[in-house]
């Protein structure tokens, strides 16, 4: 009888260190493969900065705070998780490998050597957070996804490595071990979100996958079910926070609340005559201003974005294979008529991402606002049942950060 894929009632736990929040989700898995929502937890999002963190004691009382409220809710004592990294120093990068075949055929050994040619370059202050495998070339013949077994002389490797700041993921690692967690891994935020949200049918097709959180922007390019392009945006739900802030001369917390209650992307869908109230400052009296001007500030903020955004695109070179469009995700995609105004400046179809497939407590996560944690969770479900991650040669499976920091945190500190 052929053994179970995935061990039965394994509990894994993803935690999303965004720029705004801290959310941790517990999940059982099935035999099978499915995720049942277990425990969920949150927290306001303090000493982090796009992604990076700046205060790590800070960071650590909010990270404290969203276990301990999803160890609650799930009767479960957590003690590690596969945790997310995201930031302006992600960079995505796609290489060539080529070995020489000595044996009859192509053996894991031969996998093994292609794949660590393809990851050879020398970035300093960088680590390698994942390898993805594209596709494999045997003799001239591209397309191949396994070529264990097959016979030929020449074997190529097509791989995106996703390369991020080695103090960085040390932090947050540093930040997780001070909230007595064990980091399985470290994981790219969008490449989570992304195992949440895209339908395999469009990562087949090609997709683009839009992780809109506080502090960035984050994208990823599936091409023929592989990720091609990777690029991060320092641009977020943030700034349109102190946009609001500025145009409508007000503070940054009734910025916020006004962009979530009343935040809409096109000043065209606002009606004549509507207004909103603007809260007095200082004992002021309250305003009454034009829906429209909060429209204007918001529409200018994205344009900007998308418009940087589809730029990116044209000069990634994979503009004409998005045949399912784009996929919008993370807090700031549920911005009323953020989708007519992408589609408008990106000039391809949009929807919006939700975590699906999800039993137990799914409900509660059942938001752009969470892909990235439930994507953590889906993550660490099935990475050793997928082959687009490949393990170095090191013998470490998928994120050498995530095993070694102790060694680079000791190294990073020592210099100073």
């Amino acid at each position: 009888m052929q053994e179970a894929p995935f061990e039965e009632g394994r509990i894994v736990v993803g935690l999303d260190i965004g720029t705004t929040k801290i959310c941790a989700v517990a999940a059982s898995i099935s035999h099978k493969g499915k995720v049942r929502i277990i425990g969920f937890g949150q927290s306001a999002s303090k000493g982090l900065n796009r992604g990076v963190v700046t205060n790590i004691k800070a960071a650590v009382e909010s990270i404290i705070h969203a276990v301990k409220e999803c160890e609650l809710k799930s009767g479960i004592e957590i003690s590690s998780v596969y945790a997310g990294i995201a930031g302006h120093h992600i960079q995505g990068l796609n290489k060539d490998g080529v070995v020489a075949i000595t044996s009859d055929t192509i053996n894991e050994s031969d996998i093994q050597r292609v794949i660590e040619c393809a990851r050879a370059c020398n970035f300093p202050e960088k680590e390698i957070l994942h390898t993805l495998c594209q596709e494999y070339i045997v003799d001239g013949q591209d397309g191949v996804h396994n070529p264990i077994g097959m016979a030929g002389k020449r074997l190529e490797a097509k791989v995106h490595l996703i390369l991020g700041s080695i103090t960085s993921a040390a932090n947050i690692v540093q930040c997780c071990n001070d909230a007595d967690l064990h980091v399985q891994n470290v994981v790219l935020e969008p490449l989570a979100s992304s195992l949440a949200v895209l339908e395999k049918e469009e990562k087949e097709l090609g997709v683009i996958l839009l992780d809109i959180g506080g502090g960035t922007t984050d994208m990823v390019i599936y091409k023929n079910g592989s990720i091609v392009h990777t690029s991060v945006l320092p641009l977020g739900g943030n700034q349109l926070t102190n946009d609001i802030a500025i145009g409508l001369k007000t503070t940054n917390e009734e910025a916020l609340r006004v962009k979530h209650e009343s935040g809409i992307a096109l000043k065209s869908m606002v009606k004549d005559g509507e207004v909103i109230i603007i809260k007095g400052i200082a004992r002021r009296p309250d305003r009454v201003i034009d829906k429209r001007l909060l429209a204007e500030v918001v529409e200018a903020r994205f344009s900007e974005i998308f418009q940087l955004i589809y730029n990116d695109i044209q000069a990634s070179g994979y503009m004409p294979y998005i045949a399912a469009g784009v996929v919008l995700t993370g807090g700031s995609s549920l911005m009323k008529g953020l989708d007519k105004l992408s589609e408008e400046i990106l000039k391809m179809p949009i929807r919006i991402g939700v975590p699906f497939d999800l039993e137990g407590l799914g409900e509660l996560v059942e938001s752009p606002v969470y892909a990235t944690a439930v994507g953590l969770v889906r993550y660490g479900a099935e990475v050793n049942m997928t082959t687009d991650i490949i393990p170095s040669l090191s013998g470490d499976p998928m994120a050498s950060v995530a095993k070694n920091l102790k060694g680079l945190i000791d190294k990073f500190f020592k210099m100073f």
